[in-house]
């Protein structure tokens, strides 16, 4: 686990934020630099550092409620679709370290791209994703 965070002193009311749930593991807010009206962060109150150090307890708490600040977002600011995603470690661009999922609502006439958009791609070999798969594999 990360020490305090930026995100904790949110959860303990030591900074105001706009939530819209709040419950014994996850805590949602609006983020502060929304990329859409809308934009939510869900995160579990505990302050992890990456989603691998969550337990899966807690993972599949705020997972859960996830997908209903999902719909619920979508339905306040007549989105037809949300963008849900987590930088997961520094490298990914993760600025706070306590792990923490983006709910950004897109609409039919913005400019955000799927997250493919994001890479060049990677151009593999059928053995190279199989000696990828199974590496993974050997590490779980």
């Amino acid at each position: 686990m990360s020490e305090e965070t930026l995100f904790t002193r949110i959860v303990e009311g030591e900074i105001p934020s706009h939530t819209v749930y709040d419950d014994e593991t996850t805590y949602a807010f609006l983020d502060v630099n929304p990329l859409a009206p809308g934009h939510t962060l869900v995160i579990p109150k505990t302050p992890y550092e990456r989603l691998e150090d969550m337990p899966r307890e807690t993972a599949a708490d705020v997972f859960g409620v996830l997908g209903e600040i999902a719909a619920a977002v979508e339905d306040a600011v007549d989105a037809s679709a949300t963008t849900i995603a987590v930088n997961n470690g520094e490298a990914a661009g993760q600025e706070v370290p306590h792990v923490h999922w983006h709910v950004i609502p897109q609409f039919d006439d913005d400019t955000a791209r799927p997250i493919h958009a994001l890479f060049d791609g990677a151009d593999l070999s059928d053995e190279e994703m199989a000696d990828l798969a199974t590496r993974i594999r050997d590490r779980r």
